[in-house]
């Protein structure tokens, strides 16, 4: 993507299922947290502005830690972290090498030697890049069964209704966020369910040490959960794990935000992209499986897993299409084919806006995300071609001259690697004039392929949000090869509507395609159009989220999308560009042929799969009117 975005966090969880003896044995001392370690890293994709680390110990005796937590929001924090798990490895292997291989030892004196593993991901859609901010977060207690650790990867939109129940259940949250809200959440109704149980042996005049254990073997956390997300509203996946040795992650009700999981008989893990399972475990494709949506994975201490309905599934479900698009790593077999799909169908658009002229066109990509696309891209030019030979060479009759064949046959895809990143780059100047100037350079070109005032040039992104890097940088570098015209191709439909579950795409005067509908409002006198909207935003500000409707559609409907195309263009192409200047994107029907089984669009569309997401753009449109640029939830 040529426009930098935050997004999804990235969740990855591991629970042993034999003794630790057995790994000791098998793969050595070090073998989880080297497969944690790998999970991890084959999501970095997902994070980063840091990550977290926990993990819990079985067993252990009163007065001895078992949950061990490392974070850390340096550059390359996964590697910072396992630094840090590492130490008291490296340390005994060289003071006491006796005792490496001592699983008693070690669960003593060696932090994050336990059975159940909690990491976590961090791209912030909002606060700062502290270590405060970064997951797991832990909600101390003495009591085991209380103790909660919790991350994971979910906006909700619904921050201050939860906060109201909370306080009606007689909480007092020190803190007014959504990832605070969830922990107090999920707390309350696992002391609920500590109480309850507590009471039911207390009544059997049992010892309080016999209860502890009691309800270590009975707690539901299928109930405690239930409860816990019945109000929420929002794109989730929560993973939690409890000092007495549960562990669960739940998924919102609509698949908004994405979960694989995979066990054997001596392992359960969860990850948020399947490619990480695969290669960090040499799981078979067939056997990773999907959370279903509204679903809770629950492992009880004594290793049973079981999949439960936490929460009705929405119908349908809306799993986010940006994951297929751009988020998720292209490694996964259905995503590559869905990437590739993206770009065979922008080609009829394409095809069209350079007037059929194939042979005097170049295609490339704005690196990297988008090179998959460019594939499908170049065999529907491929497909093109061979179709056109085939038609010339029948016209030819029965014996065509080599001549004749050889001419037919030199229209070729002319496919060129022509933007590139200089990643090396940093802008360091805090002018505005000069640090444009600097933004300027941070993409380089491939010179020497395109034939001045002859070429036709197409360059696939992945999809354009904000359109400002191609108007400071990448248009105005490839105006200076001499294209006659430049096709920016977007492999995504326009989008037009901010995101709420994760995706920080939260202020709607940041979208190239707003501004241009605003700007052909204007043009053609609609204003009122912008103030209409405006007032019926304001008067349902104070309703009831279920009962608002997103009004913000009311913005584009003047328009078709070829005339915000058209107007995109012109508001990306620099001062003094001689190419002519176009912008085609994917339309919402081929995204949903391509991507059938992800149809969540609403930052296409508008068409929000919760309703907090109708909330949330009349609020953005509001804080735009206003001039706030504030985030809208």
């Amino acid at each position: 993507m040529s426009d930098s975005i935050k997004h999804e966090c990235g969740i990855a969880m591991l629970r042993l299922l034999k003794p630790l003896e057995y790994y000791q044995e098998k793969y050595g001392n070090t073998w989880a947290l080297n497969r944690m370690y790998l999970l991890m890293e084959k999501q970095h994709n997902r994070g980063q502005d840091g990550a977290g680390f926990a993990s819990v110990k079985f067993d252990t005796e009163p007065g001895k830690q078992y949950v061990d937590i490392a974070k850390s929001n340096a550059s390359q924090s996964i590697s910072e972290i396992f630094k840090n798990v590492f130490t008291d490895y490296k340390t005994i292997a060289k003071e006491t090498p006796d005792k490496i291989n001592d699983i008693a030892y070690l669960k003593d004196n060696a932090r994050f030697f336990g059975e159940v593993f909690l990491g976590h991901l961090r791209y912030g859609t909002f606060g700062k890049n502290e270590i405060e901010n970064l997951h797991p977060f832990h909600r101390e207690s003495n009591w085991k069964t209380r103790d909660l650790l919790v991350a994971g990867n979910f906006n909700l939109t619904n921050i201050d209704e939860m906060l109201g129940k909370l306080i009606s259940l007689g909480q007092h949250p020190v803190k007014v966020n959504d990832t605070a809200i969830v922990l107090e959440k999920i707390g309350k109704f696992l002391d609920r369910e500590v109480e309850e149980l507590f009471r039911k042996h207390k009544l059997n005049k049992e010892s309080n040490i016999e209860i502890t254990n009691s309800i270590s073997r009975e707690m539901d956390l299928q109930k405690v959960l239930t409860s816990s997300v019945k109000h929420f509203d929002g794109g989730y996946v929560m993973c939690g794990l409890t000092g007495n040795g549960y562990a669960f992650v739940v998924r919102d009700e609509s698949g908004i935000r994405p979960c694989f999981w995979y066990k054997n008989d001596e392992i359960a893990v969860v990850a948020s992209e399947r490619p990480a399972i695969m290669t960090t475990f040499d799981a078979p494709i067939e056997e990773v499986k999907e959370l279903t949506p509204g679903c809770a994975l629950i492992i009880r201490r004594d290793g049973t897993i079981s999949e439960v309905r936490v929460k009705e599934q929405a119908v349908p479900t809306k799993r986010c299409s940006f994951e297929r698009i751009y988020f998720s790593r292209g490694t996964d077999a259905d995503i590559y084919n869905e990437r590739k799909t993206l770009g065979e169908k922008i080609f009829p658009q394409i095809l069209s806006t350079i007037n059929h002229d194939v042979e005097n066109t170049v295609i490339s990509y704005i690196p990297n995300t988008a090179s998959v696309a460019f594939q499908g891209l170049a065999k529907a030019f491929q497909h093109y071609i061979d179709e056109k030979r085939i038609e010339n060479i029948l016209k030819l009759g029965k014996a065509p001259s080599k001549e004749d064949l050889e001419d037919i046959f030199k229209t070729t895809v002319r496919r060129e690697y022509i933007v590139v990143k200089d990643v090396k780059l940093r802008t360091f100047i805090t002018q505005d004039n000069e640090r444009d100037d600097m933004v300027a350079h941070v993409y380089d070109v491939t010179y020497g392929q395109i034939r001045e005032n002859v070429d036709n040039l197409v360059v696939i992104d992945d999809s354009i949000v904000r359109g400002t890097t191609l108007k400071q940088s990448i248009i105005s570098i490839l105006d200076k090869l001499g294209p006659k015209k430049i096709v920016v191709a977007s492999s995504a439909p326009q989008i037009r509507y901010p995101d709420c579950y994760g995706i920080d795409m939260s202020r709607l005067g940041q979208f190239v395609a707003f501004n241009a509908a605003i700007e052909l409002l204007k043009e053609r006198s609609l204003q009122n159009i912008i103030d209409e909207t405006y007032a019926i935003c304001k008067k349902q500000e104070s309703l009831p989220k279920e009962m608002v409707q997103n009004h913000v559609k009311a913005i584009y409907q003047p328009f078709t999308t070829e005339e915000i195309s058209d107007k995109i263009a012109q508001l990306i192409t620099p001062k003094h560009c001689n190419a002519e200047i176009r912008v085609v994107y994917n339309t919402v029907e081929d995204l949903h042929l391509a991507c059938p089984n992800h149809t969540g669009d609403w930052y296409f569309t508008g068409n929000y799969p919760t309703p907090g997401g109708n909330k949330v753009v009349n609020t953005a449109f509001i804080n735009w009117y206003e001039g706030n640029n504030k985030r809208a939830y």
